[in-house]
């Protein structure tokens, strides 16, 4: 770490850590699947009670950083929706939009980035393979387990690396 002055950072994920997607997993249970449906629909989203309650606590030690799966075409919505929930500013880290990566290599890569020059206090995500890996690498995580688990979102996450 390069920069100890500035404050530790707490990395969010978005997706059933702080935003419900429960409403528009029918979009990834066609085939094919109806990415553009399913992203369209996430600024509806009601927000996660408990993933709400820690990213504001953590805001008073931490600076906080949000790392999501969501394409960078999504980018002007989810700000947009982290404001209406009256969440703290961060910096938004999101997937290229042709990236396919597994959610697990894409975040790890920008977990080794953000550690370069700050300290990681934690990850805050609901992906087990992200928390596994990111265990691995010496990180400390929040499992967020407080949304429910979606089968079609997690072959999306870990096969076709699309949130």
């Amino acid at each position: 770490m390069t920069d100890d002055s500035g404050r530790p950072i707490a990395v969010f994920d978005l997706d059933n850590t702080l935003a419900d997607t429960a409403h528009r997993q029918h979009f990834l249970e066609s085939r094919p699947k109806d990415w553009d449906g399913f992203f369209a629909a996430a600024p509806a989203d009601p927000p996660l009670a408990e993933g709400v309650a820690l990213v504001l606590e953590s805001a008073r030690d931490c600076e906080v950083v949000y790392l999501t799966g969501r394409p960078e075409r999504c980018r002007r919505d989810t700000l947009e929706w982290l404001v209406a929930q009256g969440l703290p500013e961060g910096r938004l880290h999101m997937r290229r939009d042709a990236d396919r990566r597994p959610a697990r290599f894409t975040k790890a890569a920008t977990l080794r980035r953000l550690a370069r020059d700050r300290e990681v206090r934690f990850l805050v995500d609901d992906d087990e393979l992200v928390c596994d890996d990111a265990e691995r690498a010496g990180f400390d995580v929040v499992r967020a387990r407080w949304a429910a688990k979606s089968a079609a979102l997690e072959d999306a996450q870990e096969r076709e690396g699309r949130t």
